[in-house]
């Protein structure tokens, strides 16, 4: 382990805890969106990350759900079709709300050690500088 791989993986913890952030607030924005029955529903984003050799963490890729979504009855909602209804997306939001306060957290430890990284680095320059 070289002397700033604890940087490297912290820095790409952190990138992949942002684009979870990201996604998720996307799919909560759009948690109620709904459309006609003609349409896809909206389709929650999920990021797929994978372990990288060298140490860290890669977003591999965004998987989408399904666009089929749930069909809702809402007669008076000016999209609903001649049977009143609508399609909304096939999300449940209390899943993307607890996997936003795991996302958060992750960014936060990514974000610590990141600061404790820097503050050994300091202290070592401090010492090797005397």
């Amino acid at each position: 382990m070289g002397a700033f791989d604890a940087l490297d993986i912290a820095s790409s913890s952190l990138g992949m805890h942002q684009t979870w952030l990201d996604a998720l607030a996307n799919n909560i924005a759009n948690a109620n969106t709904v459309v006609s029955t003609d349409q896809q529903a909206f389709q929650a984003q999920m990021v797929i990350a994978q372990a990288d050799p060298s140490g860290g963490v890669d977003v591999a890729g965004i998987a989408e759900g399904d666009g089929e979504g749930v069909m809702e009855y809402a007669p008076d909602h000016p999209l609903a079709d001649e049977d009143g209804y609508v399609r909304a997306p096939a999300m449940d939001l209390a899943s993307q709300m607890t996997q936003l306060v795991m996302a958060q957290r992750g960014y936060q430890a990514s974000v610590q050690v990141t600061k404790y990284a820097q503050d050994s680095y300091s202290s070592a320059l401090t010492i090797g500088g005397r």
